[in-house]
């Protein structure tokens, strides 16, 4: 297995690889969940359990669009929304209000709390850039410049793709890999050239589909069976263990 010092490119996903903020994603969608399936609930005589941070967010919203995580998750449920309010009931509930009450409700908890950074990860960067190694963020949200800035690391990476990209360019989300082949492409370079870092296992499927020549899963959750299955060639729980045995592969 090649190492990640011998790649000319490293992508590396934003939320809970670069910076902590995956936990207040799942916070933010949590609240705009919960409340949707009380108020669901009572219009439609039917109770729903309630989102589950652990089940459902790595399952159905953790590295997609914000859409594509609304509706896979409304559809674990039995429910489907329009995408915007039918002329004859313009008070239902639809995907792109429920985005829109999930992103006000994680901005406003960025600005109240910001952005950790993952410090290994911060630190791998660093050698990485010293070495030569160009280093791309990748994100599937809308909010990753202000992710990013918040958490003070906004001039650390090279390359930058994110979900306003996705908008602009219309790029598949994850687990396509539509947004990791457009970083290695801003790079200058081909996946072959590159390794993917993520912690969702929609990421790790798409590093593989991809065709990069590493992907490393990084275990937040005890998911290393999952994200092997998913396709990465190595997991780990900190980055520093890629550079204490680089040759660390998966399972045997």
């Amino acid at each position: 297995m090649v190492a990640i010092s011998e790649l000319a490119g490293v992508v590396l996903d934003t939320d809970g690889v670069i910076t902590s903020t995956a936990s207040v994603h799942a916070a933010a969608w949590k609240h705009t969940f919960d409340i949707f399936l009380a108020e669901w609930g009572e219009r439609v005589g039917k109770r729903y359990p309630p989102f589950d941070v652990y089940e459902d967010y790595p399952r159905h919203v953790d590295g997609r669009s914000r859409e594509d995580g609304i509706r896979a998750f409304l559809a674990s449920r039995g429910i489907a929304l329009p995408e915007e309010p039918p002329a004859e009931d313009p008070e239902t509930p639809t995907v792109t209000s429920l985005g829109r009450r999930k992103n006000d409700d994680f901005l406003q908890r960025l600005s109240e709390d910001g952005a950790a950074v993952i410090h290994p990860t911060i630190e791998m960067i660093h050698r990485l850039r010293r070495a030569g190694t160009t280093v791309a963020a990748v994100s599937a949200s809308r909010n990753c410049a202000s992710v990013l800035r918040a958490a003070g690391v906004g001039d650390l990476v090279d390359v930058r793709v994110d979900g306003v990209d996705a908008d602009r360019l219309g790029l598949a989300g994850k687990p396509a890999p539509d947004l990791f082949l457009e970083a290695a492409r801003r790079m200058g370079l081909g996946p072959h050239d590159c390794a993917v870092v993520e912690d969702a296992r929609s990421g790790v499927q798409a590093g593989r589909r991809g065709g990069f020549a590493l992907v490393v899963g990084l275990d937040r959750s005890g998911q290393s069976e999952d994200l092997y299955r998913d396709g990465a060639d190595v997991v780990v729980e900190d980055l520093t263990e890629l550079e204490r045995d680089p040759a660390r592969g998966g399972p045997a």
